[in-house]
């Protein structure tokens, strides 16, 4: 299948596609606030720059998208763009590495990682059974 858009047109937007504040992040932060939660929001002094983090349990929170970080197991994460698959291949695989780096370089530093991801949104009860479960494995 062939592009309707031009390459510029494309680019324009690519570029608007905000990697802060989406939905997903917003809903993961309002459960935290409305359990009680406190945190401070893209840490850039961390690997990462986590999207959520509890100083208090020094424990970080990455809210990824399925599509761009490659859910394993979700349909969002298997599809590819029709065209230049090989770009798309080569940018989806560094993304999940710099997402596996991150999480190591984090781990080393002493901090707890948890990734949520966009499609455990949808339901509201398992997201926050998903989300607190993690959070009371690890303050506990």
């Amino acid at each position: 299948m062939v592009d309707r858009f031009t390459k510029k047109e494309r680019s324009q937007i690519m570029s608007c596609i905000s990697s802060k504040n989406s939905k997903p992040e917003i809903a993961v932060r309002s459960l935290l606030h409305r359990a009680g939660y406190r945190f401070s929001l893209h840490r850039n002094n961390l690997p990462g720059k986590p999207d959520i983090c509890l100083p208090k349990y020094n424990t970080v929170i990455f809210v990824h998208g399925c599509y761009w970080h490659r859910h394993e197991g979700c349909k969002k994460g298997r599809s590819l763009p029709a065209t230049n698959k090989s770009f798309w291949k080569e940018k989806f695989a560094k993304t999940v590495k710099r997402d596996i780096k991150s999480k190591i370089e984090l781990e080393k530093l002493g901090w707890n990682v948890l990734t949520i991801w966009e499609c455990e949104i949808k339901n509201k009860e398992t997201l926050e059974e998903t989300l607190l479960k993690g959070l009371k494995g690890i303050i506990t």
